[in-house]
């Protein structure tokens, strides 16, 4: 019987490691989809990805997009992207770094955060964006 028990706290153990990583490559997946809707100009589809938080600050696809393309230009118009690292602080949030070579050709590190919605897809609620270090030293 205690050999159940600690096969069932595994396999317990195993399903949340599961679900930790199925929310990671769901919010990757909605940062993957925001970003190429932005290199195609589909305003409209990158709009989609914003959680209800941005939506109450910019309610309008054209605001948001001002904020976009004023403040967060190697995210308005990548040249590549790729994802770094990422955890999940609590159910429902994922933190997910992003490396972005900006339209300028130089390197930013961007994190992400998202949550997950009553429809069951993560949106974006924020990303802080800095420009990497090229130099060496």
């Amino acid at each position: 019987m205690r050999m159940l028990s600690a096969i069932a706290i595994i396999l317990a153990g195993a399903g949340a490691a599961i679900c930790g990583e199925a929310a990671i490559k769901a919010a990757q997946g909605s940062i993957d989809a925001q970003l190429r809707a932005f290199q195609a100009g589909d305003n409209d589809s990158a709009y989609s990805y914003a959680a209800p938080n941005i939506k109450r600050i910019f309610p309008t696809v054209d605001a948001f997009m001002g904020m976009v393309a004023n403040g967060y230009q190697p995210v308005a118009k990548p040249k590549s992207f790729s994802f770094g690292e990422s955890n999940e602080p609590a159910a429902g949030l994922v933190a997910q770094e992003v490396l972005i070579v900006g339209p300028d050709g130089k390197d930013y590190r961007a994190l992400y955060t998202l949550e997950l919605q009553p429809d069951g897809t993560y949106r974006i609620t924020g990303v802080s964006l800095k420009a990497e270090n090229t130099l060496a030293t």
